[in-house]
């Protein structure tokens, strides 16, 4: 019996919707504004420090400071914990994700949930996506313009697989670690319904938690 979700997406796909209305009709916690909520109130830091660090990856510059601040008098002295940055979250989010998972009845969005959850056996793992028109109709359909749209479908999701490749060691999407991966042009209703029925099918499979698995990806820190 499945007792999570994780959901992760492509940008524009409208796998937000999807996640609210699904956690909806299943009663269940939905994390996604949720989680960065969570992390900002457990590193005592504003919920905008904690987008910006939102699946992608430290600047070149800021990666090259740390290099310099580390172990230094300054850092010690002066900047201290008030560091926040990509690096301190991922050294939070697997107790987070753990925790999430001892609690279950939860739907999680992104944060690289499917990979923290990857041992979890009573969680179910989707990926959605979508052409890249329909995920631009969205977009606007949001509020962005469409050279807004464009800009930010043709770029967000190249900082999520950079953000994966560095902190698990793996492609994004890995295939393999998703129960199913659906196009969300068919319809939000559609997408939510299919879910929902295999979610169903599986549980009741003797098999229900034997797929494969990334052999390797483990979150870590450039620290």
């Amino acid at each position: 019996m499945f007792r999570l979700v994780t959901i992760e997406r492509e940008f524009g796909c409208g796998a937000a919707s999807i996640a609210t209305h699904l956690a909806e009709r299943l009663g269940w916690k939905l994390w996604d504004h949720l989680l960065t909520e969570e992390i900002a109130r457990i590193a005592k830091v504003d919920p905008s420090a904690v987008k910006r660090c939102d699946e992608r990856m430290d600047s070149p510059l800021h990666r090259l400071a740390k290099v310099f601040w580390r172990g230094s008098y300054e850092r010690s002295t002066h900047l201290g914990n008030q560091i926040f940055d990509t690096d301190r979250m991922m050294a939070m989010m697997q107790d987070i994700m753990d925790r999430i998972g001892r609690e279950g009845n939860a739907v999680v969005v992104g944060r690289g949930a499917p990979f923290f959850l990857r041992e979890h056996p009573d969680a179910f793992h989707v990926f959605l996506y979508a052409p890249r028109a329909e995920k631009i109709r969205r977009t606007i359909a949001d509020g962005h313009s469409e050279a807004e749209a464009e800009e930010m479908v043709d770029t967000v999701d190249r900082g999520r697989m950079a953000y994966v490749k560095h902190y698990f060691n793996a492609d994004w999407p890995t295939r393999s670690l998703y129960h199913m991966m659906m196009n969300t042009a068919v319809g939000n209703e559609s997408v939510i319904n299919t879910i929902l029925d295999t979610m169903h099918q599986v549980a009741g499979s003797p098999k229900a938690t034997d797929y494969e698995r990334p052999k390797t990806p483990t979150a870590h820190s450039s620290n």
